[in-house]
């Protein structure tokens, strides 16, 4: 009993001391400021160039040059700079959204008719060029047909018809001088045309006899694909040629009773699948939209003359370049 006793009170002694040490206020530590330490953050900071760069951008405005890159100017001196933390990296884009519009003459018909081509006249297309990679096109043409095969008894004609083509380029060489175009495409095209065989003469050998008819003209449309890959290179100035090899297949059309039409306009040939294109390209840039020059940036966002220093002048360019100034 004395024992047990002996134990009771030695843990109700113990958990009084524990209760008056944490009851028993902490003691706070304070940091000390020295040299070192005052002076750290300056230290890390004094070659921090993003951080430098930031402050200066921020009593800067800036613009777009034609080359798409940001270009800063002083608020207060008027004086350009770059922003030297991008210039270790290698842009997405090398040039702007908006880079130029392509306006195109395909003269590939013409061509093939003067090698015996029964079919075609010519299109024109137009094409955006997107940060000089994306080129969504767009294709007008017309068509016609007039052919008697050789040997043959009838006479295949298809009037003037127009044709349409809607679709995009890829540019391979997007970073680089857009002189030069390595690029496949993609189009939907769609055609509404009449066809008519003229002149059939049917030979009965059992009589000896022979009678000629004609299929009546006849409305028909036609809607195919096609896969394209071309190059292009600049002539002189605006003026580009290239060429391009486009495989199509058709994908719908319209049903005959008079069976399926030869001749489809902007198709060609229903017997082949391979087509081509020849054309004179002119270039409109659009450089204009994507830049501003820095005085009118400047003149847009300085509401009031910029404080100069005492003491200090500051002369346009052309004075400085030819006045000297002393004291």
């Amino acid at each position: 009993m004395k024992k047990t006793r002996i134990i009771i009170v030695m843990l109700l002694v113990l958990t009084g001391a524990v209760s008056v040490f944490s009851a028993a206020p902490r003691r706070r530590m304070t940091p000390v400021n020295n040299s070192a330490t005052m002076t750290q953050s300056v230290n890390e900071t004094a070659d921090d160039t993003a951080r430098i760069n930031a402050k200066r951008r921020a009593s800067s405005i800036s613009y777009v040059n034609e080359d798409g890159r940001t270009i800063y100017v002083d608020t207060i001196t008027g004086q350009e700079w770059t922003d030297s933390t991008t210039l270790g990296r290698v842009p997405k884009m090398d040039y702007p959204l908006l880079h130029a519009v392509h306006v195109g003459l395909n003269l590939w018909d013409p061509l093939m008719r003067a090698f015996g081509q029964h079919y075609g006249i010519a299109d024109v297309w137009a094409e955006l060029s997107l940060h000089n990679r994306y080129l969504p096109v767009f294709e007008f043409g017309l068509g016609t047909a007039d052919y008697t095969p050789s040997g043959s008894n009838f006479n295949y004609r298809s009037p003037v018809s127009p044709y349409f083509k809607i679709g995009a380029n890829y540019n391979f060489l997007y970073n680089s001088s857009p002189d030069y175009y390595v690029v496949a495409g993609l189009r939907y095209a769609f055609s509404p045309f009449s066809f008519s065989v003229r002149d059939i003469t049917l030979n009965d050998s059992y009589w000896g006899e022979s009678s000629t008819f004609s299929i009546p003209s006849t409305h028909a449309t036609a809607g195919w694909l096609e896969v394209s890959f071309g190059l292009r290179v600049k002539l002189w100035g605006p003026i580009s040629a290239g060429w391009m090899l486009r495989y199509q297949a058709l994908i719908h059309q319209s049903r005959s009773e008079y069976g399926k039409p030869w001749y489809i306009p902007g198709y060609g040939s229903r017997e082949s699948n391979f087509s081509g294109s020849v054309s004179v390209i002119y270039t409109f840039g659009l450089g204009g939209l994507n830049k501003r020059k820095a005085q009118d940036v400047l003149n847009e966002n300085v509401s009031e003359p910029a404080s100069v220093p005492e003491g200090r002048v500051i002369l346009p360019e052309a004075v400085t370049d030819s006045v000297s100034i002393t004291e």
